[in-house]
């Protein structure tokens, strides 16, 4: 047998899985559904031992010995001789989202279970094994234990915050069906000692190890299933004046479909496109953790092949195969299941913004643009106008010829008015600055608005030929569009603009250009070959020879390992099954009827022409029908009650690890890209906002070099609160040499918000300081009733004078102020607990006797004398004992 043995972090709790290994063809696995204490499992592992030993009292041989340490069970799979298990041996932290780790996996190993002696050898076993091991797990697979990766940030966190009363309800259900071991404790419901949490079972569409552990599924407890996700997630660390935002890019590879570029394209019959990723960009203020406290938001979109059947002839070794439509739908079969799909899982309105070329001499591209208006034309006939699907043609490629359009200029306008038809997600109300200077562009933001923030509804969904390189630029700029409306709804920003050259947006540029070149790679077989600085034109001409080379990469790739890489993902995904007696992998003409069930049975149940969408999901529109609370929905929540000092639900312990001795130089936190290491330049006296525009030679690597002798410095203060918007290019304060406070009073937003102040070298200590004065109403949206009165402003310059001069007044000179002025004007009142309360001295306040009491009992305990204890104290620890220990 094997046994395998996990444990959560703090390694106080364990499970044990026993495996068969007799069974040469079968799967035998044996959860004995309890949970042991490290002692209980040295016992248990210790009578195991001695219990296998070959003679009793033998002490050179063990009769159990460690195979393997590992992080996590990717699944079991088995081809045609007995099963494997696929072990994750080492992780790599990539990101953190509200205390939660997620991890890449960096190394894999696969274990055969059945033993030597009940083997049953075939010839081709270690064929397919080779396949299988081709999907390299080590590059762009994800997991979390604790956060749910198939989901979107606002479907976890409104999941949670679900009524108690619902969990209630369901809980006395939960509790018949499961057998999770907090609920056969039987922990009352009444009482505060009890704390609800929510499982809910994970979106299958985006889980790459769904069929490898369908075997146990049912079998063992769910702690052990670990769902993994492919694609890519990257992190990055924005300070804005010492304040840490994290920005996080999760892009989901749907495992339906799944494949490389020209072997699929278009969708199955289930409405499945390929190269479909869902790309989340969440934004949060790592200053506090936790999902209850803390400031969320996320902004959610995807990409997809057009969702028509077609596909290109790759056999006529061509760089661009004619594309072909395979099957005439003129009721919009497939596009209606992915619309229908896709307006469960977001809501309405969805939007294409399709990127296909519009002109050209030979019919290439266009053949899809028209067939998709068509499809779109015909299923908006049914739905309602206000959730009708919006369809935006934008042909890029002309656009990006024309020497007279800036292509991201109109991809920008584009943006903006998807970002306020879709809005995004935040988990908190608007703040209050936003009520007194409200923003025009934020009034008209769209989405749906509810009691603890907002909520995104819709989603844009881009396309090209490949959903590639221009899909990647325009999502690139929604992204960018969405990070300011996010920034601001965070009070981060005081308008809800970026501009490019800004630390900011330079490393969310970096984030979706490696998330760009990640998904290119698994889809493609070369990085991007246009990138956002070859839509911006300010590309160096070495990038071209890059482009070409990139090129060729994807068209090798393409002609002569795209169809191994096919055969492994069918394999790996469950697409094909080998069986004994049947054709194997290497031996079928095409993977076509693999893919399109239809081609091998005939549905029973034909979906309706005109009322194409699943029942109940109009009726809560604009709201997805996944998010809304129904009867439906509930069946995939399981329903958890813990002890409120319960080791799994104490973030502090899961995310600082009090109990592991921790390396800084291995901290994730100090590894990450940050704004002012990476991407501000080291000049010194430059404004450390990542917003301020910046020269576009400027990056964190630059330094100060022939400029050292500059004699003077524009420093400007500015709140951290709320960082004004850049200035434009001509009037970047930090890289030109003889700027100074007076040319900048015309500059608009710049000057309204800051004070520059100019430093010079000379020999004397006069400071020049120029204040630029405002009123209240521009600062802070409200009028000061009048002027503070004479004897206020005598108090306040005497108190400016004071600090001034500290201690260097003579005391005669005191003597005579305090005589003639002090008596008459300032007669202060001390409004704080201290009765003694000023610059130089204060008295504290007096501690009353209950105080001094507890303090003297806390010195006693030190000094080894404690109290007496009291009945409440017994029983706390009572309570304490029972839940650690017992």
């Amino acid at each position: 047998r094997y046994f395998l043995v996990g444990s959560n972090p703090a390694e106080t709790k364990y499970r044990v899985l026993k495996i068969d290994r007799t069974e040469p063809k079968d799967l035998v696995v044996i959860d004995d559904k309890h949970v042991y204490t490290q002692q209980e499992v040295r016992e248990l592992l210790g009578r195991l031992d001695l219990g296998n030993r070959t003679k009793i009292g033998q002490k050179g041989s063990s009769g159990l010995s460690r195979a393997v340490s590992a992080f996590g069970v990717v699944g079991f799979v088995r081809f045609l001789e007995g099963y494997y298990i696929v072990l994750i041996t080492k992780r790599r932290k990539m990101a953190d989202i509200g205390g939660h780790a997620i991890y890449k996996i960096e190394d894999t190993n696969m274990i055969y279970i059945p033993n030597d002696s009940v083997r049953v050898t075939h010839p081709d076993e270690a064929r397919y094994l080779r396949i299988f091991q081709n999907v390299d797990l080590s590059s762009n697979f994800y997991f979390s234990y604790s956060y749910d990766l198939s989901h979107s940030l606002q479907y976890n966190l409104t999941v949670l915050r679900m009524p108690l009363e619902t969990l209630k309800t369901e809980t006395t259900q939960t509790r018949q069906e499961s057998f999770d071991i907090f609920e056969d404790e039987g922990l009352s419901t009444q009482g505060g000692s009890g704390v609800f949490g929510i499982c809910s079972k994970p979106y299958e569409k985006y889980v790459w190890n769904g069929k490898l552990l369908e075997a146990v599924k049912n079998t063992v407890h769910r702690d052990w299933l670990l769902y993994i996700i492919h694609g890519f997630c990257g992190q990055s660390k924005l300070l804005i004046y010492g304040r840490p935002i994290y920005v996080t890019l999760i892009a989901r590879r749907s495992s339906k479909f799944a494949g490389t570029r020209f072997l699929k394209r278009g969708a199955n019959c289930e409405g499945d496109v390929a190269n479909e990723v869902e790309t989340e960009q969440i934004l949060y203020d790592a200053s506090v953790m936790s999902f209850s406290a803390g400031s969320y938001s996320s902004y959610v979109q995807v990409r997809g092949s057009v969702p028509l059947y077609w596909s290109q002839d790759i056999s006529t070794m061509m760089p661009k195969p004619p594309i072909t439509l395979d099957q005439a739908d003129p009721f919009a079969h497939v596009a209606a299941l992915h619309f229908d799909q896709m307006l469960q899982r977001f809501g309405s309105p969805i939007i294409i913004l399709n990127l296909v070329k519009e002109r050209e001499k030979r019919k290439h591209e266009r053949i899809l643009s028209e067939e998709l208006v068509a499809a779109v034309t015909y299923l908006n006939q049914f739905l309602p106008p206000e959730h009708a699907i919006i369809y935006i043609p934008w042909d890029m490629a002309k656009y990006t010829k024309s020497k007279l359009c800036n292509v991201l200029d109109r991809l920008n306008v584009i943006a903006e008015s998807v970002v306020k038809k879709t809005g995004f997600f935040v988990n908190r109300p608007d703040s209050y600055c936003s009520i007194l200077r409200p923003d025009e562009k934020w009034n008209e933001l769209g989405g749906c608005v509810v009691s603890t923030g907002r909520l995104q509804t819709g989603v844009l969904r881009t396309n090209c030929v490949d959903c590639l390189d221009r899909t990647n630029t325009a999502q690139f700029m929604v992204g960018k569009c969405a990070l300011a409306y996010q920034l601001y709804s965070l009070g981060l920003i005081d308008k809800p603009n970026l501009q490019f050259d800004t630390d900011a947006v330079r490393l969310f540029e970096e984030l979706y250009e490696d998330h760009g070149d990640t998904l290119s790679l698994q889809y493609g077989g070369s990085q991007l070959v246009h990138r956002v600085k070859t839509y911006r034109k300010i590309a160096p001409w070495t990038q071209h020879s890059k482009d070409i080379m990139q090129t060729l990469s994807r068209y090798y790739s393409n002609a002569f390992s795209d169809a191994d890489r096919q055969d492994s993902i069918n394999l790996f995904l469950g697409v094909f099954k080998p069986t004994e007696g049947k054709p194997h992998l290497w031996e079928l003409p095409t993977d076509f009827y693999l893919h399109h069930k239809n081609t091998l049975s005939l549905s029973q149940t034909r979906r309706s022409y005109t009322y194409w969408w699943t029942t109940g999901v109009l009726k809560h529109l604009p709201l997805p029908f996944d998010e809304v609370t129904c009867a439906e929905n509930r069946r995939k929540l399981t329903v958890k009650k813990f002890h409120k000092y319960e080791e799994e639900i104490d973030i502090h312990n899961e995310f600082f690890r009090p109990y592991e001795l921790s390396s800084f130089d291995e901290t994730f936190c100090l590894a990450m890209t940050n704004s002012t290491r990476d991407f501000m330049p080291k000049n010194v006296g430059i404004d450390p906002s990542p917003f301020t525009v910046r020269k576009p030679d400027e990056t964190g690597k630059s330094v100060l070099g022939n400029k050292s002798n500059r004699e003077e410095t524009v420093l400007q203060r500015k709140t951290a609160a709320s960082a004004p918007p850049p200035p434009s290019e001509e009037a970047v304060s930090s890289s030109s040499e003889d700027d100074s406070g007076t040319d900048k009073e015309d500059e608009g937003p710049v000057s309204q918000r800051s004070t520059p102040v100019k430093v010079t070298d000379t020999g004397d200590n006069t400071k020049i300081t120029e204040n630029v004065v405002q009123s209240t109403k521009d600062v802070y949206g409200v009028n000061l009733s009048d002027v503070p009165s004479e004897d206020d402003l005598t108090i306040y310059t005497r108190f400016v004078q004071l600090g001034q001069s500290q201690h260097k007044q003579d005391k005669s000179s005191q003597q005579f102020c305090s005589k003639h002025h002090l008596d008459k004007v300032i007669n202060l009142i001390p409004i704080s607990s201290f009765s003694q309360d000023n610059i130089y001295e204060v008295q504290p306040p007096r501690a009353d006797r209950k105080s001094i009491e507890i303090f003297h009992a806390h010195i006693q305990a030190g000094r080894g004398n404690m109290q007496p204890l009291g009945k409440d104290d017994f029983l706390m620890y009572r309570e304490y004992i029972r839940n650690r220990y017992m």
